[in-house]
């Protein structure tokens, strides 16, 4: 009997031996994987694990990676198809040489399609929001997901959660706009889509980062810590919440002096303690070493590496963290921490398969990427986002039979301008630009010029008189003016916005409104075409031009989409996400601001007759926040609230009907908007907390349900309590924020 119960388990202990490592298990459960792989791990392969090595190309992968494994990579010089050769090869490489045969996550930038030269390229974030239909972002989102896996991308560095209230700020255009629970829908979509096929999503940049002291990229920001939860944290809480996100970015900038990648508080005790993130946490691209060479919070770049993992930056993108195996051995660091990262890591590529093999077939890109059905809904984003800012005496949609001769003026009217995260060329030849769509949407109908006028920011103002003489010679003119945006500015420093592109004045840089000014003294209709990455100072053309359009980066299809809206093929019905200035001086202009802050002023002043405050202007934006014009007229009645008298833990429906009264089929967007009336802090005049897209044909009438919880007319009080108030709030529902169409109250018991 004695000798029965020694062989037993010895026998058994064979047999799990025989089966191979516990890790290797695809059926145990993953911590108990994860703890049995870490358990048979040196100090230099964890260490692997907290680092990012780009692939190069295939004949460098075995000279680069040897026998390690890293905890990401990302290739970002080759198309579609040569990248899926390489991760293919890598993954055998490492499966082949790697003692553990630990896997790599393959990264890649995702903002508007995959960063691969091939993919199909979508409208920027930005223009993504002005669609105001997150049900279609998340199905770009899948689509591009698709795209990544027929690569063998597994995780992108996507989307950006920060806040466009910085104007000046050149990374705009990668925002989802000024409004957190708009930028919460947005993501949340954006977030559904790439991780139901298998993606991982990043949000970034934790967090505050958008809103950068004198707009300058990675510049400090000021605030505190109910600005910090009200506005930054947001989105994040919510998206963290409700998508549970493979991972997050940090971001390169200091709130309230705190450098933030370096900051324990924020990285662990707020963003997993507070917020619940459960994924890993990877550093912006250098956003380690700076702690040492920009922020100086750290002496040498060895203890920014240590401040960083122990602060909770599980993967860095920099050469830093490198020095963290002399930094365990030399107690400067605990290896319990570098355990804590590597866990974060190992478990999302236990959670991916990777360890059961990430099957890559290149010949898949030929089957999946920009397919068909991929560019196709490029357009409808695209078409979706055009928001028609103004339309005095309906000069749109142009009537053929009256304007047979159109000459199109402006730098961005034969340039594709895609924006700063798009895998193209300098000279915007990717894609349909508006001259190429209008040429091909009109035919025969009509006659098409197209002279460039001026450029994007130089001062040479020689090449207007031609512009001019083409507009003579027409019957309407179409100027075509905004920014210029390139992958990581290449094309030489032409660039008026984007990544490190930044503004200290929002007016049309260049000689672009000398260009306007100029088509309009011809006496001829002048419709201006915004395509821009951000909003900028559009006064001059609210109150000179016959019509006006904002295209934000509109993606590959983005000439076709604006040419099938001159044209009324298509009804615009995009809304802005970002407020348009008056004035520099007018910034920030964000819509949801505080009583105190604008609209206590008397009368609009100017320079003859100056008044108060701001003596020769007034403190309104030019375009609000929500704004946008159809071709067809919408009509609201019989505003019902199903209780009035909600718990703060209730959720009220809120029910309008919304009447198509005009002869075009169209697309309207209902917002809700709430404004606490009485609070023991200051709230914000209005806040959006609800909306919704619908399609009405002439005539037709429906009803529209919004549901709000309760919970989200909570603030932070004094002592840093989230709570929901007693006391009445406005309910306000319209077709903008400064178009309220319909009022009324609920009392929170």
């Amino acid at each position: 009997m004695k000798l029965r119960k020694i062989v037993i388990p010895a026998l058994m202990t064979a047999a799990v031996a025989a089966a191979g490592p516990l890790y290797k298990n695809s059926k145990a459960p993953i911590d108990a994987r994860v703890e049995d792989l870490l358990s048979r791990m040196t100090l230099e392969e964890k260490v692997m694990q907290m680092r990012n090595n780009p692939t190069g190309k295939v004949h460098e992968i075995a000279d680069r990676f040897k026998d390690d494994s890293y905890g990401t990579t990302h290739e970002m010089d080759h198309n579609a198809y040569d990248a899926a050769v390489i991760y293919k090869t890598l993954a055998e490489h490492v499966k082949k040489n790697n003692r553990l045969g630990i896997p790599i996550i393959n990264c890649c930038e995702g903002i508007q399609g995959i960063l691969q030269n091939g993919c199909t390229l979508f409208p920027h974030a930005i223009a993504q929001s002005t669609t105001w239909n997150p049900g279609l972002i998340e199905e770009m989102a899948s689509a591009c997901g698709r795209e990544a896996r027929a690569i063998g991308i597994r995780q992108v560095l996507s989307p950006v959660l920060d806040i466009a209230r910085e104007l000046r700020w050149g990374r705009i255009e990668e925002t989802f706009g000024e409004d957190p629970f708009m930028i919460a829908e947005m993501a949340k979509a954006f977030v559904n889509g790439y991780q139901g096929e298998g993606v991982l999503a990043m949000p970034k940049h934790f967090v505050a980062h958008g809103t950068p002291s004198g707009g300058l990229n990675c510049a400090s920001v000021a605030g505190g810590p109910a600005e910090m939860r009200n506005i930054y944290l947001y989105p994040f809480r919510r998206v963290i919440a409700e998508c549970k996100p493979g991972a997050i970015m940090s971001c390169y900038s200091a709130y309230d002096g705190v450098p933030l990648t370096g900051s324990r508080y924020y990285m662990t005790d707020v963003l997993r303690g507070e917020l619940g993130h459960t994924g890993y946490v990877y550093s912006d691209w250098g956003s380690v070493e700076r702690l040492n060479t920009f922020h100086h919070a750290a002496a040498t770049p060895e203890e920014a590496a240590v401040m960083a993992a122990e602060a909770g930056i599980d993967v860095n993108v920099d050469w830093t963290y490198g020095t963290l195996v002399d930094a365990v051995r030399q107690g400067k660091i605990s290896e319990d921490v570098i355990d804590t990262n590597v866990r974060r890591v190992l478990r999302k590529k236990f959670e991916l398969g990777l360890f059961e093999g990430d099957k890559i077939n290149p010949d898949d890109v030929k089957k999946v990427v920009r397919s068909k059905e991929h560019v196709a809904l490029a357009k409808r984003v695209a078409d979706e986002s055009i928001v028609l800012a103004e339309n005095k005496n309906n000069i749109l949609p142009l009537d053929l039979d009256k304007y047979k001769k159109i000459a199109i003026v402006g730098p961005n009217g034969h340039y594709a301008l895609m924006g700063d995260y798009a895998w193209t060329t300098s000279d915007g030849e990717e894609g349909i630009d508006l001259y190429e769509g209008l040429t091909e949407v009109v035919g025969d109908k009509a006659q098409v010029s197209y002279t460039e006028g001026c450029d994007w920011w130089s001062q040479d103002d020689s090449h207007i008189p031609e512009a001019v003489k083409a507009v003579e010679d027409a019957d309407v003119a179409i100027v075509a003016v905004g920014t210029r945006s390139t992958f990581l500015g290449r094309g030489g420093n032409k660039n008026t916005a984007g990544e490190a592109y930044d503004l200290s004045s929002l007016v049309l840089p260049g000689r672009q409104l000398d260009l306007i000014k100029a088509v309009k003294a011809t006496g001829k209709p002048m419709i201006v075409v915004f395509i821009t990455g951000k909003p900028l100072v559009m006064t001059y053309v609210q109150e000179n031009a016959d019509a006006a359009l904002v295209q934000f980066c509109g993606g590959e299809q983005q000439g076709a989409a604006m040419a099938d809206v001159l044209l009324g093929n298509v009804n615009p019905s995009g809304k802005l996400t970002v407020s348009f200035p008056r004035s520099t001086g007018n910034t920030p202009c964000f819509y949801n601001h505080y009583l105190t802050d604008r609209d206590f002023w008397d009368q609009p002043g100017t320079p003859a007759d100056p008044k108060m405050r701001y003596i020769f202007d007034i403190p309104q934006p030019v375009w609000n926040f929500g704004h946008g014009l159809s071709y067809t007229t919408f009509e609201y009645s019989g505003l019902e609230i199903d209780n009035k008298e909600p718990k703060a833990t209730d959720t009220v429906t809120v029910k309008v009907t919304v009447t198509n009264t005009g002869e075009r089929e169209g697309k309207e967007v209902v917002q809700l908007y709430v404004h606490d009336r009485i609070s023991s802090v200051s709230t914000p005049i209005q806040q959006l907390k609800g909306f919704k897209k619908i399609n009405l044909a002439p005539g037709e009438s429906r009803v529209v349900e919004i549901d709000v919880p309760m919970k989200e007319l909570a603030l932070w009080n004094e002592d840093m309590e989230l709570v929901v108030e007693p006391g009445e709030f406005e309910i306000q529902v319209g077709a903008a924020s400064d178009d309220i169409r319909l009022r009324d109250v609920v009392t929170v018991k």
